[in-house]
């Protein structure tokens, strides 16, 4: 059986809609820039040219509905390009890499919410990906909070929901609860931060767990 390398200069930042993952990113790289270490910043679905415009077919609310295995194959097949072309050289040369999102997400929206077989998503991540992260950050906030986030940021920026951001709560409180259970199955991995807190409390949380985890990194 492959076994997935685990990387530990690969940080991984998981939760679900409108829980503050891109402010919590972007505190992360500039502690990590601050002490002199080279950061590569990216997204999933997304990070390359190829990935990004696999991820427009994914977050397209097109006429056609998404096939649930369509939907979980293209995203493998998005990360597969980003694992490749950015993330793995990035590491090779010393790099941290800080995604939003990866694997963990598939198992929460595609295994947990959409209920895809789970033993299928861990095939797909042992032979497609091949590396899990050393460190993912949870942003754990309840449905309702998230929800009102998400109206007032479109509100202000005049954003459009995408297709994954139209699912009802229902979805997105199965979401949420798969990504608690990859956090309760990971312990060593994960680090659940609550998000539904002051933006500037969970900002310090997030590095103060980041500062832990990095006093146990050659």
């Amino acid at each position: 059986m492959m076994v997935l390398q685990t990387q530990p200069r690969l940080l991984t930042l998981e939760g679900g809609e409108g829980a503050g993952k891109s402010t919590v990113l972007r505190a992360l790289r500039d502690a990590l820039l601050a002490d002199g270490c080279e950061v590569v910043c990216t997204r999933e679905p997304g990070g390359t040219p190829l990935a990004e415009r696999i991820r427009g077919l994914l977050l397209d609310a097109g006429d056609e509905p998404v096939e649930p295995h369509a939907e979980l194959l293209l995203m493998f097949a998005a990360r597969a390009q980003h694992v490749r072309e950015l993330i793995v050289p990035a590491l090779a040369r010393g790099a941290w890499v800080i995604c939003d999102r990866f694997t963990d997400s598939s198992y929460a929206y595609q295994g947990a919410a959409r209920g895809m077989d789970v033993g299928f998503i861990a095939e797909l991540e042992r032979r497609v990906v091949g590396i899990a992260p050393g460190f993912t950050l949870l942003l754990d906030i309840d449905v309702a909070h998230a929800r009102e986030r998400t109206r007032g940021r479109d509100l202000l920026t005049g954003a459009i929901p995408d297709r994954i951001e139209r699912e009802r709560d229902e979805f997105f409180e199965r979401v949420r609860a798969g990504f608690l259970a990859r956090a309760a199955q990971h312990p060593a991995r994960f680090h659940v931060v609550d998000a539904g807190a002051d933006i500037s409390a969970v900002t310090e949380a997030a590095l103060a767990r980041l500062a832990a985890y990095r006093r146990g990194v050659a």
